[in-house]
């Protein structure tokens, strides 16, 4: 990899890149709550490639930098580890001053149920992350299909909810920013019910606002509602980037379960997915197993009910510049962890 020449470009040119979390658009983002963005330009193989990092400043003129979903690479797997190290090394110059060490949140995983990847990374100036950002585990469904053929592939219970919550009447509706707000109230009930972290509503509303306010190379970023007679029984944020789709964040009530109004909501989704030229469409994030005793299984029967492939990434691995300091930054981020695992649930992070 010696000579490959890594340089700054404009944040906007990251918008080429397929990925939400690689884009101009949410570095732009990110840069509102506290991040710093920096878009870097290389190019290791034949083709040019776009780089995004987040930088955040730590205690005592410390940094720490964050690689959302990156680097993508074409190397081969077992290539990948050399890769990663040259990457890490030809970094640090162009980080700000005191980073103590870059976390490349990898893309790469195993596909499968169950399967979880082995250990990637043996370097000494990597360690596995005590905690990862993004959801490692996900859903991903192919939804280039038909309407019919993606209604077959799911699980007979997931297609009989769907029609269940049509058939008593749910509606489900692209909302406005008017809607925000009782969105946001149901979001809060969800999170005091279901013990999982939540952003500001500032984050929320202004992720809503400035991807309708960016402008050439935005995603496309909706809020749709699930109603009943008109009570507000549920709602999901989704984003398209190219010909991919997340369902970024949901909430529900308590109120008229039995209408399953959250597997309304996800088909009409991938239905407007679909009809936007979308070939995918990522669940992101459910437990790493099959596990009843985990307390999330209820969203891993739910994610998985709806077909699609389950991808196990390798999740963070951290490069070490300052071994010293970053020692420390592990014994706070692990109690952290164990925080979020014992006490809170902790599957969303974008």
């Amino acid at each position: 990899m010696g000579g490959v020449l890594i340089e700054p470009v404009a944040l906007s040119e990251l918008d080429e890149n397929k990925l939400l979390l690689q884009s101009g658009f949410w570095g732009s983002f990110k840069a509102e709550f506290g991040w710093q963005a920096l878009a870097l330009r290389y190019s290791p193989q034949e083709e040019e490639l776009r780089l995004l990092i987040l930088c955040r400043r730590l205690a005592l003129g410390l940094n720490l930098a964050y690689i959302p979903h990156g680097p993508y690479t074409r190397e081969p797997e077992e290539g990948r580890e050399d890769y990663l190290a040259w990457m890490g090394r030809a970094l640090l110059p162009l980080l700000p001053k005191g980073t103590v060490f870059v976390r490349f949140d990898l893309p790469w995983g195993k596909v499968g149920e169950g399967i979880q990847p082995p250990p990637l990374l043996t370097n000494p100036y990597f360690r596995k992350a005590p905690m990862d950002i993004q959801p490692p585990n996900t859903v991903i469904i192919d939804i280039s299909r038909s309407e019919e053929e993606l209604l077959a592939s799911m699980k007979s219970k997931t297609r009989y909810n769907i029609r269940l919550a049509i058939k008593k009447g749910v509606e489900v509706s692209e909302g406005s920013y008017a809607d925000f707000d009782p969105w946001y109230t149901l979001y809060q009930e969800t999170a005091r019910r279901d013990r999982i972290t939540l952003h500001s509503r500032d984050y929320y509303s202004r992720l809503l606002r400035k991807a309708a306010e960016y402008g050439k190379g935005a995603p496309e970023i909706k809020l749709f509602l699930a109603c009943h007679e008109g009570d507000l029984l549920a709602g999901i944020i989704v984003a398209i980037k190219g010909d991919s789709a997340w369902y970024l964040y949901g909430a529900s009530s308590t109120r008229k379960r039995n209408l399953m109004a959250n597997y309304a909501l996800q088909w009409r989704a991938m239905q407007w997915a679909r009809e936007r030229g979308c070939r995918t469409y990522d669940l992101f994030g459910i437990p790493p197993e099959n596990d009843p005793s985990h307390p999330m299984y209820g969203l891993y029967r739910f994610k998985t009910g709806f077909g699609g492939e389950i991808l196990n990434r390798y999740g963070c691995y951290d490069f070490i510049y300052k071994p010293a300091a970053y020692v420390l930054y592990r014994t706070a981020e692990a109690g952290r962890r164990l925080y979020y695992k014992k006490i809170r649930s902790r599957l969303f992070s974008v």
